[in-house]
Order: structure tokens, then sequence, then C-alpha cells
């Protein structure tokens, strides 16, 4: 089984990077750094008769590199109780992505996987990140991909997740599971 992490966040090792670090330690995993590239935001198409046109960006190479893995572990912070934009961005453009004749199975390929989720945030995470998580298990729902678990942890200012045992706990839980 192999494992890409797509990392959602705008700091470097922020709370939730750090958490993810947690639950990959030792693990070989692919990552990805959704703030390295450049992915413009959809322009809906899906009704029109041409389709969507080609975009000059980065967003295909990293469908590139994340369709191979089994395991995909979106680390995204909460920001205003959901995930960041630069990762729903680059979720938006899977609608472009399900029509693109270069991805005749996306849907296919995507059901295929297993998905975790892990996110920090500051204001009562494990309740008002809850519907971030609803979102992530409807979206996975919708390409077909099995939604494994989530992991929520607590932290706003720099390092704050390392006081966070419960998330610590749950994140070495994890590592122990993918290894």
């Amino acid at each position: 089984m192999t494992i890409a992490v797509i990392y959602g966040g705008s700091r470097p090792n922020g709370n939730t990077e750090s958490l993810t670090k947690v639950a990959i330690q030792g693990l070989d995993v692919e990552e990805v750094y959704l703030k390295d590239y450049f992915i413009e935001p959809i322009i809906d198409k899906r009704h029109a008769e041409e389709g969507f046109p080609e975009v000059d960006d980065d967003y295909n190479s990293i469908i590139n590199r994340i369709l191979p893995h089994d395991i995909l572990i979106f680390s995204t912070p909460i920001y205003w109780y959901s995930m960041t934009g630069t990762m729903k961005n680059f979720i938006d453009r899977w609608s472009q992505t399900l029509r693109d004749p270069n991805y005749p199975d996306f849907k296919a390929v995507m059901s295929s996987k297993k998905a975790y989720v892990i996110a920090v945030g500051g204001d009562q995470p494990y309740m008002k990140g809850l519907p971030m998580i609803q979102q992530f298990q409807h979206i996975f729902d919708f390409v077909g991909t099995t939604f494994e678990g989530y992991i929520i942890g607590e932290g706003n200012r720099p390092d704050d997740i390392s006081q966070d045992l419960k998330a610590l706990s749950a994140a070495e839980q994890l590592r122990r599971k993918l290894q």
C-alpha cells in the first residue's frame, strides 16, 4: 500500500503538518504541499457544450502524483470551520477531471483508494470541525473513495498541537495502522 499526503496548509511546519508528521513518521509517503503549486480556481463548464478548457497551471501534475497511491491523507488546518481554500480549490477541480478525456477512469481510480483526514483548529475543533469531516465524507462518497477515519487536533498558535495528547495519540495509532 502506497501513501500520498496532500497538505492544504499555508504555514510551514504548522500544527496540522506537525500532527500529520507524527502519523507518517517512518513511513514511505509522497508529500504534496498544495501551497507550492499554482492551481487556478475552477470555471464551471460542466454544462457548456464545449466543456472545460485546458488550464495552464500545476493541477494535473498534482493529480498525476496522487493517483498512483492506494491511500490518500488530506491534511488541512480548519479555517473558518472548513478546509483551507487551497484544499477546497484543489478538490473543486475534480469536477473538471471527472470530464477530462485524459483521465477517463478518474472516478474508478478514486474508488479504489482509502482516505484519511487530519485537521487542526483553534476554536473548539473537536465539535466545530465535524461539519468539515462530513463534507469530506460526502466528497469521498461521491468519487467512491473509502473514508477510513480522521484525526482532529486542537491548536492555534505555532506548536500548540504538541499539547494535544489526544490528537498525538490518535496520530501514533494511525501510524501503526498504516505500517
